[in-house]
């Protein structure tokens, strides 16, 4: 999710150990985070993509290998790497340990990243990976959307990298068909659905491919244009010849195929997400005690909306009678003027922001993408910076009422301030602690966390925006419950106000969402689908929050009248990714 001009201004972390943007940088010995570095420059070279994601001038004209022997290129690494951490652990452990927090705690990241990273491979997770957002033609068009488009050879680059997604595709359906070959499929519903992403590829403009849209952009170089044409016409029909494949050769084996992965592979699966091994009995609990409360927090708004109505019929009216933009470009720059308008509110008061963070756009998102907002990264010199992005599913006219407390999300305070944070202080951690050692449960939980904040700090006090953030929270309690639910095959309890004794299914999630949402079904179906396809990514929301929230209570506790909210905040975005077997204890130490 994560280019680089002017490199010699803003010279690479990775190559030279400089500040990326005029952070600071520890002088002690840091032989673990070299370590964890050398494993990010081994990883972009072997994935273009990650490069692309960082900044870093390398194999931009190339795309991963994501045939079997390129999984087993990515495995051999991270074993390679392990053995080099276990040797500076046991001499760590010889000398008492590790002197360094930061080294103790990219230590463990590294570790309990790279194991459950192997897991996934080893249990064929990687043969099976089709998902309407994680997937990896998915993953493989977006990082067009992050290259420099600038200068002539900017837009050759681009050309090189088209003129190799049929063999990035081709690599991938290897994939696929030693998955079939083993009898690891994915499920059907995954596949129609990603089948019909490819199929919206290829509709794009004027009827041209995406690829072919996208070279004829009209800042690309007209000396280049036939050459970017060949290339996208041979990647658009790489895409399209996926797109068959996929429902004549691959689908038929998929039959049968239930949607939900079982408790198996849901606990390996939900330990890459969440980096822990979860109590599921007790997330599911839990799940239902946040919806029922959340659901009564709701109740109590709807009678500032809409009098003697419920929550359901309120959010209906907001989307019919609220504030609606109309027009994309208008929906993009009242968007920006959300995250601009929360950037200067927030820095200086609760949050001390260097310059480059300050820096944050909007855009929107291409066709065939899912339907959920998202964020992209800054590249590591902040020569690109951090983007939020707006699916728009075709339509012109945007109700409000729930883009508020999602920009605070994707944007400002969310995902924006705390990986540009971790970008800014590449250099003093490590560029893995900061970008390709996320975990979701951290990252999620803490943008979570930042609209919870600006309920806490008054920004939410319009009845219909409040709604807005209520219904972000419940959603993200039922994806708790729907998530184990639908992969485990788990009872509605008996107090259920839906399906009361009945096992969870695709089909009784999306009614209950729906009972509980003002989102259209068509968003809600895609969700659906994206829990399906990414076993354990919904309930890192929810649990990241939970854990954000324990460790700010727990700090807030030690520290009594000392405690100093905006201090915290900083402290707290400095320390790099965790997973949840640490989060909350590092966040109570602050």
């Amino acid at each position: 999710m994560l280019i680089m001009s002017d490199a010699a201004a803003h010279p690479s972390p990775l190559s030279s150990g400089a500040p990326s943007s005029g952070a600071p940088s520890s002088g002690a010995p840091r032989p673990v985070r070299d370590a964890a570095d050398a494993y990010v420059r081994a990883l972009a070279e072997l994935d273009p993509a990650v490069a692309t994601d960082l900044g870093l001038p390398v194999g931009q004209d190339r795309l991963p290998d994501l045939s079997p022997a390129g999984q087993q290129a990515l495995d051999d690494l991270a074993r390679r790497t392990l053995t080099r951490l276990a040797e500076l652990e046991r001499a760590a452990g010889q000398a008492g340990g590790f002197a360094d927090a930061d080294e103790r705690r990219c230590a463990r990241l590294l570790r309990e990243r790279l194991t459950a990273e192997l897991a996934m491979s080893e249990s064929g997770e990687r043969l099976r990976a089709v998902s309407n957002i994680f997937g990896p033609p998915e993953r493989m068009r977006g990082s067009f959307l992050l290259m420099p488009a600038t200068t002539a050879d900017e837009w050759a680059v681009i050309g090189r990298r088209m003129a190799a997604v049929p063999g990035a595709l081709a690599g991938y359906r290897e994939s696929l068909a030693e998955g079939a070959r083993r009898g690891l499929h994915a499920a059907p519903r995954q596949v129609r659905t990603v089948a019909g992403q490819l199929a919206e590829w290829q509709a794009v403009g004027d009827g041209r491919g995406w690829f072919a849209d996208f070279a004829a952009a009209a800042d690309a170089p007209q000396t280049l244009l036939a050459d970017l044409g060949n290339a996208a016409a041979s990647a658009d029909a790489a895409a399209a010849g996926l797109h068959d494949w996929l429902l004549t050769d691959y689908l038929p084996g998929t039959e049968g195929t239930p949607d939900g992965v079982g408790e198996e592979r849901y606990r390996v699966t939900s330990r890459a997400w969440n980096g822990a091994d979860l109590d599921l009995a007790e997330a599911y609990q839990w799940g239902w005690e946040e919806y029922r409360r959340i659901w009564a927090e709701m109740s109590a708004e709807t009678a500032r909306i809409l009098p003697d109505a419920t929550p359901k019929h309120a959010m209906d009216h907001l989307e019919e009678h609220g504030q609606i933009v109309n027009g994309v470009p208008e929906i993009q720059r009242w968007l920006q003027g959300v995250m601009d308008e929360a950037m200067a509110n927030l820095d200086g008061t609760h949050f001390d922001l260097a310059d480059p963070i300050k820096v944050v756009e909007t855009r929107i998102a291409p066709p065939g993408s899912a339907a959920a907002p998202y964020y992209t990264s800054p590249s590591l010199d902040f020569s690109r910076p951090g983007r939020t992005w707006l699916p728009t599913l075709g339509k012109t006219s945007f109700p409000v009422w729930g883009l508020v407390s999602t920009w605070y999300h994707e944007g400002v305070p969310g995902h924006h301030l705390q990986i540009a944070q971790w970008t800014y202080l590449a250099s003093r951690l490590s560029t893995y602690q900061t970008t390709v050692g996320d975990v979701s449960a951290n990252t999620e939980g803490w943008a979570l966390y930042a609209e919870r904040l600006m309920d806490e700090l008054g920004f939410l006090t319009d009845p219909g925006v409040r709604m807005g953030y209520l219904e972000a929270q419940i959603a993200r309690a039922i994806r708790v419950v729907i998530d184990i639910g639908m992969h485990l095959s788990l009872t509605v309890p008996a107090d259920s106000p839906m399906f009361a004794g009945e096992q969870w299914t695709a089909e009784r999630g999306l009614e209950f969402f729906l009972a509980h949402s003002g989102q259209p079904r068509e968003y809600l179906e895609s969700e659906i689908v994206r829990y399906l396809g990414g076993p354990g990514q919904a309930i890192s929301y929810k649990l990241g929050e939970r854990a954000w929230l324990a460790g700010r209570a727990a700090a807030r506790s030690q520290r009594g009248a000392a405690f100093n909210l905006k201090a915290w905040h900083m402290a707290a975005l400095s320390l790099g990714s965790l997973g949840l077997d640490d989060l909350t204890a590092e966040l109570s130490r602050l």
